[in-house]
């Protein structure tokens, strides 16, 4: 089978694999920086979310800040069910949904 390289017909397949391997391992480094959040930013968010359900419970009405609670607690048992599925078990599959569902936080402070 006659491969049609971006490099020309001297290229070296395996030269290429090993460049895009490399390159697929930094992206999901990248990734990983991206998404990586401390128990405590995670608290942080939750208060967020607590105070931010209450007060628009109190401004507008109670309903529109049980949705909002709702829809985070909807979100935690969403990402509960997905670190079971990828095989993590206990206290590390509530810690990772826990950190995904209001992990937000460290994207808001300093």
């Amino acid at each position: 089978m006659d491969q049609q390289w971006p490099e020309g017909s001297n290229a070296d397949p395996d030269a290429a694999r090993e460049r895009y391997n490399a390159d697929m391992q930094a992206s999901r480094a990248a990734m990983r920086n991206l998404f990586r959040v401390e128990l405590s930013i995670a608290h942080m968010g939750l208060a967020i979310t607590i105070i931010a359900s209450v007060l628009v419970g109190v401004v507008w009405s109670p309903r529109t800040g049980g949705i909002i609670a709702g829809a985070f607690a909807a979100l935690f048992v969403v990402a509960l069910a997905v670190a079971l599925l990828i095989g993590r078990r206990g206290r590390y599959a509530v810690r990772a949904a826990y950190k995904f569902t209001f992990g937000w936080a460290n994207w808001i402070t300093p």
